[in-house]
């Protein structure tokens, strides 16, 4: 009995499923009874090569309406996390992938390449790349391309983030590609610099200071110090200057470095923020005598 029921049940399944991929691929139906169908359909996918090749032909299609090539996409997406019954229509999926890459719609193009470039993708990898180098050919806005470009980071990647740093685009570029250097080994002169520059956003001088905490301990520390003696200084930058120092520094260094000390004591002070003011607090009760 039990076996019969769960047989009666699968069948049921798929017959739902080829009622909604019925729909989901009937262009005399609205765009929203399609998606509603494609939504219910991503087993559909998996289970019917067929029904598959409908699906990614109506991702693939500019003439539908987005709303259904994007619930096309996420079906898809879904189903490929079936790995073993997916596997035989892959090589078609990657390659639609990478045809709606270059696709008008900037949505569809930017969640496709966001999805090739976490397979580490070859050529989405290219395509962003040419587009920093080539703003003509940017597919995606230059912040968005670092932040994808980050899942698979390659040496040119780290050459054409230096060249951002430099002349950035914009501020959410500059910020992105900051992250991206943050895993490269030779960058710590360029996280010293932003760390130090008082002109700069106070975002990027705190992605700095993470990053030369990872990259070279040492030199945050020597940093840090030299923002503790600037009384020009931002609050938030001091304490963060505190807490490396706090948490990395030389113990019996710091506790005699009387400049350092008369520094942080006067930052305890005065117009300094309350939580500010905390952290430099504990840092005198472990260190000042």
């Amino acid at each position: 009995m039990a076996k019969k029921l769960k047989t009666a049940k699968r069948t049921a399944k798929k017959v739902s499923s080829r009622a909604a991929m019925s729909v989901a691929t009937n262009v005399d139906k609205t765009a929203k009874q399609r998606v509603a169908a494609i939504t219910s359909a991503p087993l559909a996918v998996v289970e019917s090569d067929k029904d598959m090749q409908a699906m990614l032909a109506v991702l693939g299609n500019t003439d539908e309406p987005i709303a259904v090539r994007l619930a096309a996409l996420q079906a898809l997406q879904a189903a490929s996390f079936s790995v073993v019954a997916f596997e035989s229509g892959r090589g078609d999926y990657v390659a639609t992938l990478r045809k709606v890459a270059t696709d008008p719609d900037p949505e569809l193009r930017q969640r496709v390449l966001g999805i090739l470039m976490r397979d580490k993708d070859g050529f989405a990898q290219k395509k962003l790349l040419d587009g920093l180098k080539d703003p003509a050919k940017a597919l995606v806005p230059p912040e968005k391309a670092l932040q994808l470009l980050s899942y698979d980071v390659h040496t040119d990647a780290y050459e054409i983030a230096r060249d951002i740093v430099k002349k950035p685009p914009n501020d959410d570029a500059k910020r992105e590609a900051l992250r991206l250097l943050a895993a490269d080994a030779k960058a710590a002169p360029i996280f010293e610099k932003v760390l130090r520059d008082k002109k700069e956003l106070r975002a990027n001088r705190q992605i700095a200071a993470a990053a030369l905490h990872s990259l070279d301990p040492g030199k945050l520390q020597q940093q840090a110090r030299k923002i503790l003696l600037d009384k020009s200084d931002y609050d938030d930058i001091k304490a963060t200057s505190l807490v490396a120092l706090q948490q990395f520094g030389d113990d019996e260094a710091l506790g005699k470095d009387k400049a350092l000390l008369k520094s942080v004591k006067g930052f305890s002070g005065g117009k300094t923020q309350a939580k500010y003011k905390q952290t430099a607090r504990q840092f005198l009760s472990k260190y000042s005598p």
